[in-house]
């Protein structure tokens, strides 16, 4: 993608939509003053913000309560798009039927430890108990079973948000393999390393279809713009879809290079310091 330099100067862009871990909060769970105040200066100059993450709405809303973001916010990367302070659902896609009880199927014959995304929580049983401070980024609101394959959220009429599994690279690739054979196009799955050194990986699946992409322009239409009006900031692969939608896209100086090779933009400041933001809404919008 083509790099925008800052002398460019800005355009009228319309919408702001935020990433949350490694962009807009901090590995300590914190925002950056500087975030919090540019934020502040931008709604007031009429431009709304919004956030575009792969936390569950759970793990989400008291973010967006701490940056003062309001209105429809995009969880489980486009799968959800609710309303940050009263929860009202605009756009739910789940796994559901025959596709969830493939994917319960393949989680109760894997050796890897798994994480059952369900009515806004984390389920989890015994051989999740040392992932559980991993996963719990996705969400504080945490339900510990005595077995997860067995719970009965499998069968909600919702339908399952997403599942992940942490475990040995071995094991996630073979339940890789089974979900892609199992669950077909109803199903997009990734996997990626956890820890290298320990040899730990993860896995998430989630319904095919929704990305953060589409929640851009979901959101970009609900604010009467198109994506070509939406500047975005993140910081991993699940970024790239919106880093393809937006107008203008930021890439933080941690995230990987194939992600900042999507980005209009390269920002100098580090998720873990905070700031990024902040410098995105001053390049972008001028404020």
């Amino acid at each position: 993608m083509q790099l925008l330099s800052e002398d460019q100067g800005t355009m009228a862009y319309k919408l702001l939509a935020l990433d949350v871990d490694g962009t807009l909060v901090r590995r300590d769970g914190s925002i950056h003053a500087e975030d919090l105040s540019a934020i502040q200066r931008l709604r007031a100059s009429g431009v709304p913000v919004t956030i575009a993450t792969g936390r569950l709405y759970s793990g989400t809303r008291d973010v967006a309560r701490r940056a003062g973001i309001s209105g429809p916010i995009a969880c489980v990367d486009g799968s959800l798009i609710a309303d940050a302070e009263g929860g009202e659902h605009h756009y739910l896609q789940t796994l559901s039927g025959a596709a969830a009880a493939s994917l319960q199927r393949i989680a109760a014959g894997n050796l890897a430890a798994s994480f059952l995304f369900a009515q806004d929580m984390i389920i989890h049983d015994n051989a999740g108990d040392a992932f559980a401070p991993y996963v719990s980024t996705w969400s504080p609101s945490i339900e510990r079973v005595e077995r997860v394959a067995r719970h009965h959220s499998w069968e909600h009429a919702q339908g399952v948000m997403a599942l992940v599994m942490v475990g040995l690279e071995g094991h996630i690739r073979d339940a890789h393999t089974e979900i892609e054979g199992g669950l077909g196009e109803a199903a997009f799955v990734t996997s990626f390393p956890v820890s290298r050194k320990q040899d730990v990986y993860g896995l998430v699946v989630r319904a095919a279809g929704p990305t953060k992409g589409t929640a851009v322009t979901w959101l970009a239409e609900h604010h009467g713009c198109t994506p070509s009006d939406v500047v975005v900031v993140g910081d991993w692969l699940n970024d790239v879809p919106m880093f393809r939608t937006a107008g203008r896209s930021f890439a933080m100086v941690q995230a990987p290079e194939a992600v900042k090779d999507e980005a209009t933009d390269r920002l100098e400041a580090h998720g873990d310091v905070g700031g990024g933001v902040a410098e995105a809404i001053r390049r972008a919008f001028g404020v």
